[in-house]
């Protein structure tokens, strides 16, 4: 198993452009704890899950109803000794119709077993998309991490994030 990157594919009874759609809502199926544009070619977004992981995201390539493509331009774990381990690691999304379903094919590029965070990205990853993604798409409502207020002034400051 050598450099195997992170990746897990959903089937939903729905056409590629509402499934596409969807992706682009990070806020409905990710995090309410997102800061910025998360659906327009060439903005950059800010995730944070308290002081766990906080990352800034860029959608770099876009072809409708069929690929999406984020760069994480900035990354931060508290819980592994490289807290950078996601920087310039690539979020892909692509979607195909077959018959009346449509495939989704996520690979986090990037996200290989040799990352400590691995373990528990893979499982972090693997219930936003079989089942938070998944949900919104086929229901028009994911379980995304709730809003939990906002962040102190300190990683306001660090991450050049707009002063609420």
């Amino acid at each position: 198993m050598e450099n195997q990157n992170y990746t897990s594919t959903i089937i939903v009874k729905k056409d590629a452009q509402t499934a596409f759609n969807a992706i682009k809502n990070f806020r409905a199926w990710w995090s309410e704890e997102i800061i910025g544009e998360t659906g327009t070619l060439g903005e950059t977004f800010f995730y944070h899950y308290k002081d766990v992981h906080l990352c800034k995201v860029k959608l770099i390539e876009e072809l409708p109803n069929n690929k999406l493509v984020y760069l994480v331009t900035d990354n931060e774990f508290s819980f592994v000794k490289d807290k950078t381990e996601w920087i310039n690691t690539k979020l892909i999304f692509e979607i195909s119709e077959e018959g009346n379903q449509t495939k989704v094919v996520f690979t986090h590029v990037g996200l290989t077993p040799e990352y400590e965070c691995f373990e528990v990205c893979n499982d972090a990853w693997t219930s936003y998309i079989q089942g938070s993604l998944k949900g919104l798409i086929e229901t028009g409502f994911g379980k995304p991490n709730a809003k939990e207020g906002g962040l102190n002034a300190e990683l306001v400051r660090k991450w050049g994030l707009p002063d609420k």
